[in-house]
């Protein structure tokens, strides 16, 4: 089972990113995905979901309107597109994988059973 994450990078405040989750080892369909992040000195932190039964989305308050999470069961891909990007957003971002949708939008890290190894995101001007 593999979760690997791609797209982080430096950015200016304003700016965007796509961040990408690429699945491999397991049935991504059968799956919700989450993104979290963790700033330096701070716990992870859920900040979006996306469930396996219907697709639906879910974002914390401080993101949405702002990020967009998106998944392509066929291609084993779950993105995030991050735009308006504030120097709050700065973090190391995972994805990850849990069986039941209930804790989809609860964002609970310790019943995600898969997770990728992050990558950084750094908004600075």
């Amino acid at each position: 089972v593999q979760l690997l994450e791609s797209g982080g990078g430096l950015v200016q405040p304003g700016g965007s990113l796509r961040l990408s989750c690429a699945t491999s080892g397991f049935t991504l369909a059968y799956y919700a995905i989450g993104w979290f992040r963790q700033a330096p000195g701070k716990e992870r932190e859920g900040v979006s979901c996306i469930s396996s039964d219907d697709g639906s989305t879910h974002y914390i308050d401080s993101v949405k309107g702002r990020f967009t999470i998106s998944r392509e069961n066929a291609n084993n891909t779950v993105y995030l597109q991050m735009s308006s990007l504030k120097p709050e957003d700065t973090g190391v971002y995972y994805c990850a994988a849990t069986l039941d949708d209930l804790y989809c939008s609860a964002y609970m890290p310790g019943q995600y059973a898969y997770w990728g190894q992050g990558t950084q995101v750094t908004v600075s001007s």
